[in-house]
């Protein structure tokens, strides 16, 4: 049988869905319509409940969702009920910020490892993570099994990184240096671009 494909846009909207969940929960809101969905969100109710759909029949009609049951299916749609270990390269503006973020769900994702190749860097500790050699990067990688590489460094040193990253066994890259990396179809690639987002937030501002 043909697997059903799940549009990109379907699997960018669970994290929404289940920050939003999540807030209900934390306010003591056991149900939720596709209607409140939609207004919380600015979607279509069709929309959001076509999107869940994909992954199940969640809902009861007049009822709307189960709060906590629909977050819990998200979650493990999502990959989320599993801790995920994550090294970091690049221990600049960005990356001292990325050790030290608590935005983390901490029972989720943990940065385990930080490299960089400032000798003046290297020792120093940050919010508990030692930073090391990034010349060590591929063994160490290896080593603790990490699947997930944050590359924080300059653009100019980001395709490298990333070529040591996979390397070392990493399948999932999220990469914040504003440049394309080349990186083999078997490894996801999340790109964080921040002058993309303002550049097409000023194109909007002008409309």
């Amino acid at each position: 049988m043909k697997e059903r494909r799940i549009p990109k846009e379907t699997i960018d909207r669970l994290p929404l869905y289940l920050r939003c969940l999540n807030k209900l929960i934390d306010r003591g809101e056991e149900n939720i319509s596709s209607e409140n969905f939609s207004s919380r969100l600015n979607l279509n109710s069709a929309q959001v409940r076509k999107d869940l759909s994909y992954f199940g029949d969640f809902g009861t009609r007049g009822v709307g969702y189960k709060t906590e049951k629909l977050a819990s299916e998200i979650r493990d749609i999502l990959n989320l009920d599993k801790s995920w270990s994550m090294a970091l390269v690049g221990v600049g503006n960005i990356g001292s910020a990325l050790l030290t973020y608590r935005g983390f769900d901490q029972r989720v994702f943990e940065v385990e490892m930080a490299f960089d190749r400032n000798p003046d860097l290297i020792g120093e500790e940050l919010n508990g993570v030692e930073i090391e050699d990034v010349n060590n990067l591929v063994d160490r990688v290896s080593e603790k099994n990490i699947r997930i590489g944050i590359v924080a460094v300059p653009a100019q040193a980001a395709q490298e990184i990333s070529e040591k990253l996979v390397e070392g066994g990493v399948t999932g890259i999220l990469n914040f240096a504003p440049t394309l990396l080349d990186i083999p179809d078997d490894v996801q690639l999340a790109q964080v671009d921040i002058t993309k987002e303002l550049e097409q937030l000023v194109y909007y501002l002008q409309k």
